[in-house]
């Protein structure tokens, strides 16, 4: 399994940012006619975590997504951060390479160790 830390630059600033999940959504129910004392707590997923970074980041998120699906999936890692996994060395490559040609160097991958 190979990793990778997705990393944009951010629009405001223009240094390289990656989103970290700082606290769960928590989502909980208004009832027309009565109390409900029910909440789901729960973090975004790695598209829904880069979904959201939309206008905040030089690149449209939606074009990242799909070109990192085409190559491997990603996932919001047990720290909270965003991670792009790969099963082989050549989707590494290959993904890292397609987002340089269609991003140039708005974004772009660093390896993660093994670990």
């Amino acid at each position: 399994m190979i990793r990778s830390k997705l990393w944009f630059t951010c629009a405001a600033m223009h240094d390289p940012v990656s989103p970290v999940v700082i606290r769960s959504a928590v989502i909980g129910w208004e009832a027309k006619y009565r109390q409900v004392n029910l909440t789901i707590e729960r973090t975004f997923s790695g598209e829904e975590l880069v979904q959201r970074m939309k206008g905040w980041v030089t690149v449209n998120p939606a074009e990242v997504i799909h070109i990192v699906k085409k190559h491997g999936f990603l996932k919001v890692f047990e720290d909270n951060s965003l991670v792009v996994e790969m099963d082989k060395e050549e989707e590494f490559s290959a993904l890292e390479a397609e987002l340089s040609e269609r991003f140039g160097g708005q974004v772009f991958l660093e390896k993660l160790p093994k670990g």
